[in-house]
């Protein structure tokens, strides 16, 4: 029996409408059918309307007949988070505050996406102005836990079969924690690598666009659009053709009493089997500087969001959560000499990540503490994700293994700042060797 379309990679699915073996129309149906299926009990959506999908997929259509085909995502339907602008649907940010917002224009993601011949099904579910206070989105696995956040309607559409891919944005753990409770594969770039403009924002230093799908490679071919790194697409399957294999390291960092043990078994388990694969292996030493980064990371983003956020704490404060009012005050508490240091430490640390990584091209690290939490209050902790994300380390989430409950957990795979080519060639390779 032949797969539903909505279960197909993007990438198979781009493939099969560039060659006219189906319509974009068709494939859009396949996904509007499952969201009309479970969408009502996962709530993945803040934003969707069918007909504009299918008018929007039958125009891309007309464009193949008349070989007018835009880029390698032509019919591709894209779930985006409802913190990025889009100029034709409304953007809501998950906020009270901004429930008529409709921009005059799309984000430059959006744009990029559109330009390469994507388009948007939808806005998915943000927590709160891309925070911490959660939105009504279910795990797809369970809808009693979390699916993460903030990105947590993108992570849910992907793993619900709702979209081939989706665009998050991460400030601290955003786009990787998600992944990982929804066992969603997952890609967040180095800095300034994705254009931001256009995105409501919490953190200049550490806002970044990331995307979700189901394989490495199809975050490769979305990588290559929104990075204009054409060439990327081709990276995951060049690398598994010439038969390299990367050097890892692997730690669970000196909070390794955070995550479970389910995590911990599974990392050095991972580990291990990509070892016993062909990967070559180097040992990893925390250095002892790095430990600020945890503190340092989350110093900045609270100082950073108190000011990204000042007009809607000053004029609209009663429409923000006591969590998201509790979050600016301390954001607004931090003197500016104690905002500075955490700076300085995270550019000393990205400096001397060679201490750090040694010989490794990839360190591999807990992308969560575990999997999913049980209750819809919280959208997880980002603590694996924090001093990555300070230094400016691209990370992909691999889904591997369960957790306590039964849910997915996450494998981290890291990079230094720039490797993000590297990043995507190692995690195609990883990904295929564990699943072996």
């Amino acid at each position: 029996m032949r797969e539903p379309l909505n279960r197909l990679s993007a990438t198979r699915l781009a493939q099969m409408i560039a060659a006219g073996d189906v319509t974009s129309e068709v494939v859009t149906r396949s996904f509007i059918d499952a969201i009309h299926d479970r969408n009502a009990s996962i709530e993945a959506f803040a934003w969707f309307e069918a007909d504009r999908a299918l008018e929007t997929a039958r125009e891309l259509d007309r464009l193949i007949a008349n070989d007018r085909r835009r880029g390698p995502l032509h019919g591709v339907p894209v779930a985006v988070k409802d913190n990025i602008d889009t100029a034709d649907m409304p953007t809501g940010y998950g906020s009270p505050i901004f429930a008529t917002h409709k921009p005059n224009i799309d984000a430059a993601c959006v744009g990029l996406l559109k330009d390469a011949g994507g388009f948007v099904i939808g806005k998915t579910v943000t927590a709160e102005l891309a925070n911490f206070t959660p939105g009504p989105t279910r795990n797809p696995h369970n809808p009693a836990h979390t699916p993460g956040g903030s990105s947590s309607g993108s992570a849910a559409a992907v793993a619900a079969h709702f979209a081939p891919l989706a665009l998050g944005t991460q400030t601290a753990g955003s786009v990787i924690r998600p992944a990982a409770f929804c066992g969603v594969f997952a890609y967040k770039p180095s800095p300034r690598l994705v254009p931001r403009c256009g995105v409501k924002p919490n953190s200049d230093t550490m806002d970044e666009v990331g995307a979700f799908a189901r394989s490495v490679e199809d975050l490769a071919l979305v990588a290559s659009v929104l990075a204009l790194k054409p060439a990327w697409k081709d990276v995951p399957a060049q690398y598994l053709a010439s038969g390299a294999a990367p050097t890892i390291g692997w730690t669970a960092t000196p909070h390794a009493n955070a995550a479970s043990a389910s995590m911990l078994a599974t990392l050095e388990s991972s580990a291990q089997k990509l070892v016993q694969r062909g990967a070559r292996h180097t040992e990893i030493t925390w250095p002892r500087v790095f430990d600020g980064l945890f503190d340092a990371q989350k110093t900045v983003q609270v100082y950073e969001t108190a000011r990204a956020l000042a007009a809607e704490y000053t004029y609209r404060r009663d429409l923000l959560s006591a969590r998201l009012v509790d979050l600016i005050d301390q954001g607004r508490a931090v003197d500016t000499r104690t905002y500075i240091e955490a700076l300085q430490l995270g550019r000393a640390c990205a400096a001397a990540i060679d201490g750090l990584f040694g010989a490794a091209e990839v360190v591999l690290c807990p992308s969560a503490p575990g999997d999913a939490p049980r209750g819809l209050g919280s959208t997880g902790d980002p603590i694996f994700n924090r001093p990555w994300h300070l230094i400016g380390c691209p990370a992909l989430n691999i889904p591997c293994g369960r957790g306590e409950a039964g849910l997915p957990l996450g494998l981290q795979v890291i990079a230094r700042p720039g490797d993000d080519a590297k990043l995507l060639a190692a995690g195609a390779w990883i990904e295929a060797k564990l699943k072996d």
